[in-house]
């Protein structure tokens, strides 16, 4: 099938690179000349493990390709994926201008039949928007089907190519056949293709993502009440995550979450509901915990330098908001950085990807680091914000000889704590014993 995806950013550039994999002509469409020519050139803007192989095998057989000329890709297309962001507007709300914006330019230039598909996170009542816009702007027959992304970033290829469901909102059948064909090779296991009313489609997306956003927030709430108590949040969370009606994921306490998705989605939905006079007052919940989860770690540093950190340098192991990815939006490194540097402390950092990123944001306001060891030389203590894997089994002789003090502060809960008894480390982690 021949397709074109208009936006390359994360979720369209994943989305057209794995359509292409299965045989589709794709044109990827984005009005960033320098990213597209970037890309022409085999270079992908984005960190995501496994993309870079489709990416350049792809490009390399002609199945994918890109551009800047939106009538181009809309000529030679059935199906044409907008993958706009949706950023919170200045009430919180979802702004569909770009997405609006789009479908404008693309009603001027079909000339047959198409189906336009929202891949973006969008409120309910979107597909209506979009299909009003073309109606004001061509009697040309389309349809406008929403069909969510549900990629994590760090696995977003193999979510992709094996997804555990496709959630399409068409109520034409015509659509309904298209959609059906192109997500076929996709779904070979057995796995569903759901096939819905848009609006249900468009809701489902915040729905599951907001309820994520719950389940993480819920147990977060569990770790601090379990550190009041004495309790120990890793027994919790197996007890309870044995229940399959709840399940094992989502249930590791931490610092919050972060990325493009949940703050922004949990947002939306909650003022979504708003415009429809329903309070919904668990993801406002959601929210204010999270906010406040963010830094607990620097609530845990202030308690400890008696209210004072002034003069004190800190290794920080982590800056993007998970790991395998290099996306910083909302990560809780940035909010621990902004509180440490505003009570007087340094900060000295590490992440495998994420660097750069927070670079271009902060400039010199804290330094770099080549290695995670290196981060060490002089701190008063070491910080740990995200989870990957470089930091699971360090070398604790080496981070000895480098700390000021033998002293962690772990987001992530990554080290056993009989083990850093036996090291003799001060360790505050998440929901668990403080060893001092």
């Amino acid at each position: 099938m021949k397709i074109a995806v208009v936006g390359t950013g994360y979720v369209g550039l994943v989305t057209g690179t794995c359509l292409a994999e299965t045989g589709n002509d794709v044109i990827c469409v984005d009005v960033n000349e320098a990213k597209v020519k970037q890309m022409i050139n085999g270079q992908v803007p984005i960190y995501e493990p496994g993309l870079d192989v489709l990416f350049h095998r792809n490009i390399a057989q002609g199945r994918l390709s890109f551009t800047t000329d939106l009538a181009l890709a809309v000529n030679e297309a059935q199906i044409i994926f907008m993958a706009l962001p949706t950023p919170p507007g200045g009430d919180g709300a979802a702004d569909l201008s770009y997405i609006l914006g789009a479908a404008k330019d693309i009603s001027k230039l079909v000339t047959e039949y198409k189906v336009i598909v929202n891949k973006s996170t969008v409120p309910v009542g979107t597909a209506d928007k979009v299909q009003a816009v073309f109606a004001e702007n061509t009697t040309v027959e389309i349809d406008v089907v929403s069909n969510p992304e549900f990629l994590r970033e760090g696995v977003a290829v193999d979510d992709f190519m094996k997804p555990d469901r496709v959630v399409v909102g068409t109520r034409s059948e015509k659509a309904q056949k298209l959609m059906a064909e192109l997500y076929a090779p996709y779904v070979r296991q057995g796995n569903p293709i759901f096939f819905m009313d848009e609006r249900s489609s468009e809701l489902t997306k915040y729905a599951a993502n907001s309820f994520l956003a719950t389940k993480i927030t819920f147990m977060n709430e569990i770790a601090n009440l379990c550190e009041i108590v004495g309790a120990d949040v890793d027994a919790v969370r197996k007890g309870v995550g044995a229940d399959d009606r709840i399940g094992k994921r989502f249930l590791f306490p931490g610092i919050g979450y972060g990325g493009s998705c949940f703050p922004k989605d949990v947002q939306a939905l909650a003022i979504a509901a708003n415009t429809y006079d329903y309070d919904f007052q668990i993801l406002k919940a959601v929210m204010n915990v999270n906010e406040r989860q963010k830094t607990v770690l620097v609530d845990k540093i202030l308690k400890y330098y008696k209210n004072d950190i002034k003069g004190k340098h800190f290794a920080l192991w982590g800056l993007a908001f998970k790991p395998e990815t290099d996306d910083i939006r909302e990560a809780p490194a940035l909010y621990i950085i902004d509180a440490l540097v505003k009570n007087g402390a340094t900060v000295t950092a590490f992440d495998p990807e994420g660097m750069a990123n927070v670079k271009a944001i902060l400039g010199d306001k804290i330094k770099f680091a080549e290695n995670q060891y290196d981060a060490l030389n002089d701190a008063d203590a070491l910080l740990i914000a995200t989870e990957w894997s470089v930091f699971r089994n360090p070398d604790f002789e080496k981070m000895e000889s480098l700390l000021n003090n033998k002293v962690i502060f772990d987001g992530r809960n990554l080290f056993d704590l009989q083990k850093m008894v036996d090291l003799g480390y001060y360790y505050n982690s998440i929901g668990r014993k403080l060893i001092d």
